[in-house]
């Protein structure tokens, strides 16, 4: 494993999450699952703990219980080439009960959040002309998904 690795809480849908993940992302896989033996805590076979992999990303996680949930305090960035990424990963997050935010952030249905963001996106919004950068960024503020084209025509109006 890398020298740092994200460690993911989950309430008791683990098994879940890491099938939903890895469907999503290439370059993915389950590492170790761990469950419980006769020995508990917990009932014999359900899934104490987990390794796996999304996109390269090695991950650790646990099924702990409904004491933390997840908060936007912590997301993950989904970098994207081109507006059929942004949509694919936009929808499959989404799929099975996610909730859209604003400015290109979602949480999934497990309440993990997700930053889809376009390469454009951050083009524009480091446009060495102020007045174009500023028209980025206002039309940012007003989307839920990053729409690259409206984007484009808000800069294009400057």
């Amino acid at each position: 494993m890398p020298a740092i690795t994200p460690s993911l809480w989950f309430d008791n849908d683990l098994e879940d999450a890491i099938a939903f993940y890895t469907a999503i992302f290439p370059n993915s896989s389950v590492g170790r699952i761990d469950r419980y033996t006769d020995a508990g805590p917990g009932t014999p076979g359900e899934v104490v703990s987990a390794t796996f992999t999304v996109d390269g990303q090695q991950f650790i996680a646990i099924n702990g219980g409904p004491q933390f949930p997840f908060t936007e305090a912590v997301s993950f960035t989904v970098h994207c080439r081109d507006q059929a990424e942004v949509d694919y990963y936009w929808q499959r997050l989404l799929d099975g009960g996610g909730q859209e935010s604003q400015c290109g952030w979602l949480k999934d249905r497990f309440g993990l959040s997700w930053q889809v963001v376009p390469e454009r996106l951050d083009e524009l919004l480091r446009d060495p002309d102020p007045a174009r950068a500023a028209a980025a960024t206002r039309a940012m503020l007003g989307m839920s998904r990053i729409v690259i084209a409206d984007l484009e025509t808000a800069v294009a109006d400057e």
